[in-house]
């Protein structure tokens, strides 16, 4: 699985997820972060939201979007958090 941060320097929210994200051991996923401000359109969409995590299904490419995790959430709260979707994105699309 494919997940994406969009992101801008200076955030400490979103340098804090990407922290976290990166000592996750137990779950196998492949993390892209996006700078938000090299993208007209993705500066227009998130400007505002940053930290935005997103998981790529394999397959159909589409991006969903993930509830956005708090910020005093441990290593391995995040970790439980994305294994609901990694397990099984499809059904998470769904509701």
């Amino acid at each position: 699985m494919r997940l994406i941060l969009y992101s801008k320097p200076g955030c400490h929210l979103c340098e804090g997820l990407q922290e976290k994200l990166e000592q996750i051991q137990n779950l196998s996923f492949e993390l892209e972060i996006r700078d938000i401000t090299t993208d007209e359109k993705w500066f227009a969409a998130y400007q505002y939201e940053i930290p935005v995590l997103c998981l790529i299904t394999p397959g159909d490419e589409k991006e969903q979007a993930l509830p956005r995790p708090s910020p005093r959430a441990s290593v391995q709260q995040l970790a439980q958090m994305l294994s609901k979707y990694l397990a099984n994105p499809e059904k998470n699309n769904a509701e």
